[in-house]
């Protein structure tokens, strides 16, 4: 898992960032990423994808990734925002935020997916790098955790939606709440299952 950052320290690199987001499917709330880097002797058993995990795992290594890194960045672009730009350009947004945001500044990242990043920096964009890359799939767990947090304090807000239970994904149960209810004000109303409930 550590063999991209191995090939960047061969390179020269000293400080390398993975990042990633979660929330680019669903229906309601933000885009959450996270830019992680993490320390060349970390120690974090079974790190692996965040969506290869189970819940109690991720809260675990979410627990443990802050003694095992050297900073962690935090980008959020909200539902309207990505209303506004749309998802992609939002998710591409948010992970700018949280490299950002790191308190150590990188000098090479490490990105989940086919884009890089409108940054000054090194980078390399990885297909499935969160299944690849140590430190990308560490931001997993960062942006998917604090994601799901996010979503469970929505639904305090926002009861009867089920937020806290199916994170604001298009699950049956919430997009008959949608029908039933109405929009709320963090539903992205440009997406399909919203949409056509918007008065």
């Amino acid at each position: 898992m550590y063999s991209f950052e191995s090939m960047c320290h061969e390179k020269g690199f000293s400080c390398i960032a993975g990042v990633d987001e979660a929330g680019r499917g669903p229906l309601a709330g933000p885009v959450v990423s996270a830019a992680v880097i993490l320390r060349t002797d970390y120690d974090l058993p079974g790190l692996n994808d965040s969506k290869k995990l189970s819940e109690s795992r991720r809260k675990d290594l979410f627990a443990r990734i802050p003694s095992q890194c050297l900073a962690i960045g935090i980008g959020i672009v909200s539902e309207l925002r990505i209303d506004e730009i749309n998802i992609l350009r939002a998710s591409l947004e948010s992970m700018v935020l949280a490299v950002n945001n790191l308190s150590v500044s990188p000098d090479f990242l490490l990105i989940d997916g086919k884009f890089t990043l409108e940054l000054p920096l090194g980078q390399q964009a990885i297909v499935g790098g969160d299944g690849k890359s140590a430190s990308i799939a560490a931001a997993s767990v960062v942006a998917k955790v604090t994601r799901d947090e996010i979503m469970k304090e929505l639904d305090k807000e926002y009861p009867g939606y089920g937020l806290a239970r199916h994170k604001g994904y298009p699950t049956r149960s919430h997009k008959d709440a949608i029908a039933r209810m109405g929009v709320l004000p963090v539903h992205r109303r440009s997406f399909r299952g919203v949409s056509e409930f918007v008065r």
